[in-house]
This record gives C-alpha cells, structure tokens and sequence, in this order.
C-alpha cells in the first residue's frame, strides 16, 4: 500500500460482562476477538496481525507468542507497545502503519482483564514503585494532586468536575450493559463520600472485567466487506513524565498528540462531532478538553457547564455509553472502550437516544497517571459517508 492509502476499523466488539469470576483472561481476548470477527465478517485464518497489551503473563515476557498461540494465528506482525490505558488507542496508529507498509492486511486488537473478579490479576509493580509506593503514591491519590492543582491554578470547582459524571450518567441510563445505570445531579456527585481530596467517589471510574477488541483492515480487504467500515484519518501520541520534578500538574501531554493527530487527518476542531475521552477520573477528562484544545487552559470548568458534553445536543458529545465513569474500565484499562463507542457513533450504531450526527470522531486515551508519567494519544476517525 502507499503511506497514504486508506486504513479502516471493519470490526469492533465490547464483551457484554462486567464481572467474570468464571472466566480467565485468556479466555475472554478469544470472546472478544471472535466477537470483532463477527462483526466485521471475517474469519480468524484472515487475522495476520496481532496487537494486544496489559496481559500479566507470569512472567514469561513472551506476550505475542503466547497469545497467537492461545488464539491459533499465523501472523506477519505484531505489537504489544504498552502504554497503560492509552494501549489501544495507540495500536490503532500502530496497527494503520503496519499495514500501509505492508507488513499485514487485517490486525487485531484485544484487550482483557479481570480486576473487579480477580484484583490480584491486574497487579503488576514497575521499578518507580519502590521508590513511590512507600511515599503514599497511588492512582487515586496522584490525580488527586493534579484535581487540587487545577482548582489552585485556575478556580475550578468540585461542581465543575460533577458535570463531568453527570453527562456520562445521562448517557449510560440507555446502556443496558453499563454497571451503574442511574442518572446523578450534581449534587450527587459532591456529596458522594470524599476518597482523595478534592475528588469524590463519584469522581471515579468504574472497575471492571471484560474487554474489547477491533480490526483493522487494508483497502483492498475492506472493498471485499459488506460491513460498514471507519476509516483512521490521523493519529498522534505523546509522553509526559516527572521532567525531574519540573512537572506541570495541570498539563497533559494531550497538548502534543492532538496538534500531531488532528494535522494528519488535516481537520479542525470545528469539525469534530463527537469525543470518546479518557475518563478514569473526572479530572482526566477536564484537563484532556483544554488539552486538546476545545477550550483554553483553565476554561474547562465553564467548557463543561450547561449540557455540553451531553448527547445528543451538547456543543461536544462525549462517551455516550457511559464511559469509564458509569459504564465499564475493561482491566483497569478503558482505551479499548473509547475506540468502540466512538466506531458505533461514526455508523449509527449508537444507542438511540445518544446516537449523534456524526461525520468525524476523536478517540483519546490516557495511560499511566497524570501526576507521574503518562501517554496521550489521539485517534481522529470518519465515517464513509462523510
């Protein structure tokens, strides 16, 4: 293929569960990659590449092995770049590259995990912890750090951030599939119990199991398809870590990934009808806005006011099956998710009362945590009769 050829997502599966105790991780990446078959209307001996992240594997180091193996396929490629939630995303990029070079014609992309069933699947220690851990550093409590910055830097309020969780929910109530399902005020949101000052519970995303998967398939596979496809039309990813301790709490590097995705696909924010944004916490997805530019920095709180978010009249629908806040965080790790929903947005697969006019879609993800290191990346996708 040409470097510019067009690349398209053929298939795109969401595992309906929300909690597996009867089921391993292994076997759920096989749901989920069946289902995305299924769905795009191919076969799995059509699979001749292979991206996956986030699996513990005890030990062995051998991800792409085992997992082709698990799964009985015969590839020319594979990536397992691991970038914490934002994996996925990435391996959208990754998965267009390789197949305009060449290296394959249809890639599949799986995420799985079973950290609501089994939380000690999902535990995995990096060389920082030693040096972090023993200090109190955790998730919860790093985008805390980086919640309580924004609110010193620029005024915004626990309120603010509850319209965050308010959209999501609004959204999730037409999800038969989301965990919570139950429209909040944001007063809920505010009185629900303090568990990392400022954020709240309902600040939170959801755990999870599950899982996801998507193909990616070259022009020439998807002129023989008789799904409706979406094609990736610009891609961007970016880190952002510690600079020894010259961080910017209140950045993210969502500030680099979306400038480079949005001049590969030569769009403009003016023509983006719909987000799927990382939202492990509300705090993610108010920075990421600013980010990405759809407000100035320390505008978020006021972006996100009066309906914004909210599909299908909001200014900039976002996460309209609940996102990770309401409706499901696959293995801790809601990229996946972001991809699927902003796919069933581009073919009018939506759920009815949230599906959206759209013509061109963001899926971002955030990997990692924001008061440390993390990778931002951005997806741009359009649907085929744009």
């Amino acid at each position: 293929m040409a470097a510019d050829e067009s690349v398209y997502i053929a298939g795109a599966f969401e595992h309906p569960t929300r909690d597996a105790p009867d089921k391993s991780t292994m076997q759920l990446h096989a749901e989920v990659a069946r289902g995305a078959l299924e769905d795009a209307g191919l076969e799995k001996d059509d699979v001749d590449g292979l991206l996956t992240a986030g699996v513990p594997w005890g030990g062995s180091g051998l991800p792409p092995l085992i997992m082709a193996d698990y799964l009985g396929l015969d590839v020319s490629f594979a990536d397992t770049t691991d970038w914490g939630g934002s994996s996925y995303v990435g391996h959208v990029g990754h998965a267009r590259d390789a197949i305009r070079n060449g290296r394959c014609d249809v890639a599949l992309v799986t995420l799985a995990g079973r950290p609501r069933s089994d939380p000690r699947s999902d535990d995995f220690q990096s060389y920082q912890d030693e040096f972090e851990r023993p200090y109190g550093s955790v998730t919860l409590g790093r985008y805390a750090v980086a919640a309580q910055r924004h609110m010193h830097e620029y005024g915004t309020t626990p309120e603010q951030l509850a319209e965050i969780r308010v959209a999501a929910s609004q959204h999730a109530q037409h999800n038969e599939d989301a965990l919570f399902q139950d429209p909040v005020t944001v007063e809920d949101v505010v009185e629900s119990r303090m568990v990392a000052d400022p954020l709240h519970l309902m600040d939170c995303c959801v755990v999870t199991d599950g899982g996801g998967a998507l193909l990616l398939v070259s022009e020439d596979v998807r002129a023989d398809l008789e799904r409706e496809c979406v094609e990736v039309l610009g891609y961007g990813e970016a880190i952002g870590h510690l600079d020894g301790g010259r961080i910017d709490l209140t950045h993210t590097a969502a500030v680099d990934s979306g400038p480079m995705a949005f001049d590969d696909a030569g769009i403009d924010h003016d023509d983006i009808d719909y987000a799927s944004i990382y939202d492990s916490f509300t705090i993610t997805v108010l920075q990421t806005l600013e980010d990405l530019g759809f407000c100035e920095k320390g505008e978020g709180g006021e972006f996100v006011e009066g309906g914004t978010l909210q599909a299908p009249h909001g200014d900039l629908p976002f996460n309209t099956d609940g996102g990770g806040l309401c409706n499901n965080h696959p293995a801790n790790r809601g990229g996946m998710t972001k991809v699927i929903e902003a796919v069933r947005q581009l073919r009018g697969e939506a759920n009815d009362p949230v599906q959206v006019d759209a013509d061109i879609a963001i899926a971002h993800g955030t990997g990692g945590s924001l008061g440390t290191r993390h990778g931002s990346i951005t997806a741009v996708l359009g649907g085929e009769d744009r």
